[in-house]
């Protein structure tokens, strides 16, 4: 079945619009942790450059997201971005009529059907996740949504004091979570105020649903950890602490005479992999110090291995060049209007930073990295998001497939189980208790709208 789902992701990947939501940095090609995080950090930095500003980031939380979807109102929402009836049909069907027991010992408790949520643990369970937010947008330029999947931060840029736009965009996004039936956790959901200004201002606790919102001095984004002053030596003694641990593991190799390719499988897998999580994000704005204690690590495997092992700095030069040279040449990121080419096409445009906080973070550092290149690398535009189907390699004819693959990627094929076309009702009723498997895209529907 997961091969199955694979098949229907790569699909519906394909059927999406270009335009749909940017800030949602999950399941979209050159897309990644480093990019929602930087982006976030970036609209911050950028904005606490002027004068009388602070910055709230709230990290929101739901409670078992995946379990709260209303298939109804997620097909709509499909529908709407331009997805064929079959599949909304064959989704709907999907997430619809569920059976579920549970089974405690030898006993078994009677089963019931789920009509509401997406099966945990499905290869399209994310991916729908995020079709069903991204409606899910601020009404003001003076607020961000950063989304990865459902992981969602807020970023309040706040000039003079003046939070109303923040707070009524806090109170419409719970309002949003109200009508497609998202539970916001307010104990679990943290925020952070970021304010370097001289004079102390007293901020007032936000509120959701009239509980306050915990106010934090660090959070984890993402996997990296974020502070409100937004240095990075909590993260950098967080992973050189977790990397130690695993030397305990790469010393016991050694004790058993394990060979050194071996040894350096294990040091790639689990102690560089952890050193170099997200690593573009945070190595060039964290203090030599913190460098340094990173790189006493690698120094320690490199005598336990008994081979030379690539620098944290190498690898963070390397990692910043490939993503500035992709985002580059991806017209649909973000932050593609970041790396403008100056008029002689050698050169990128430099990027101005009054402090070096904002000096540091990883545009900026990209585009003087790509400029200290003797020559900047080819950038080449990226197959825009969707990906269209390569025009020397047509699909598959549907006598080819099975019926139920080529219903679903052949909508016009004629076949004995495609049903009449079939236009979802804009008075469909809704709810979890509500389970049309009249829609089951495999079988003629029993209702036609007008």
């Amino acid at each position: 079945m997961k091969c199955f789902e694979q098949l229907v992701m790569q699909h519906i990947k394909s059927a999406l619009p270009s335009t749909l939501d940017p800030y949602q940095f999950a399941y979209r090609p050159n897309r990644s942790t480093d990019d929602a995080i930087s982006t976030a950090l970036h609209s911050a930095l950028t904005h606490l450059e002027t004068k009388d500003a602070h910055v709230r980031m709230l990290f929101i939380d739901f409670s078992s997201a995946f379990n709260t979807i209303i298939p109804q109102q997620l097909i709509h929402k499909l529908d709407n971005l331009g997805l064929s009836t079959p599949m909304c049909n064959w989704l709907l069907d999907f997430l619809t009529g569920r059976p579920q027991a549970v089974r405690v010992g030898s006993n078994t408790s009677s089963t019931i059907m789920m009509n509401t949520g997406a099966p945990q643990g499905c290869v399209l369970s994310p991916l729908l996740f995020t079709l069903l937010t991204h409606d899910c947008a601020p009404s003001s330029s003076s607020n961000l949504f950063v989304k990865f999947a459902d992981d969602t931060t807020v970023v309040g840029l706040i000039n003079n004091n003046d939070e109303s736009i923040y707070r009524s965009e806090v109170s419409r996004l719970a309002s949003w979570c109200k009508d497609n039936n998202l539970h916001l956790n307010v104990e679990k959901t943290k925020e952070i105020v970021v304010d370097f200004r001289r004079t102390h201002t007293q901020h007032a606790p936000l509120t959701i649903d009239g509980a306050a919102v915990e106010r934090v001095s660090s959070t984890k984004f993402l996997g990296v950890h974020i502070s409100e002053d937004l240095s990075w030596c909590l993260n950098s003694a967080s992973l050189a602490k977790k990397a130690n641990q695993r030397l305990y593991f790469l010393r016991k190799l050694r004790r058993a005479r394990a060979p050194s390719s071996i040894m350096h499988t294990f040091y790639s897998g689990t102690i560089e992999s952890i050193m170099s999580s997200c690593i573009t994000v945070w190595y060039g704005a964290c203090t030599v110090s913190c460098r340094k204690s990173l790189q006493r690590i690698v120094r320690i495997a490199e005598k336990i291995i008994g081979v030379s092992l690539p620098p944290l700095l190498d690898i963070y030069n390397s990692r910043l060049t490939r993503k500035a040279t992709r985002i580059a040449g991806d017209p649909t990121h973000p932050s593609y209007s970041l790396f403008s080419l100056l008029p002689s096409g050698r050169r990128l445009q430099s990027l101005r930073a009054r402090t070096s906080r904002l000096k540091n973070s990883l545009f900026h550092q990209a585009v003087r990295r790509l400029n200290s290149l003797p020559a900047l690398p080819p950038i080449r535009p990226l197959i825009p998001f969707p990906f269209p189907a390569p025009a020397s390699i047509p699909p598959p004819p549907p006598s080819t497939l099975c019926p139920q693959l080529s219903t679903l990627l052949h909508p016009s094929a004629p076949s004995a189980l495609h049903p009449p076309p079939f236009i979802l009702p804009q008075s469909a009723p809704t709810g979890p208790g509500i389970t049309p498997l009249h829609l089951h895209p495999l079988r003629a529907p029993l209702i036609h709208a007008p």
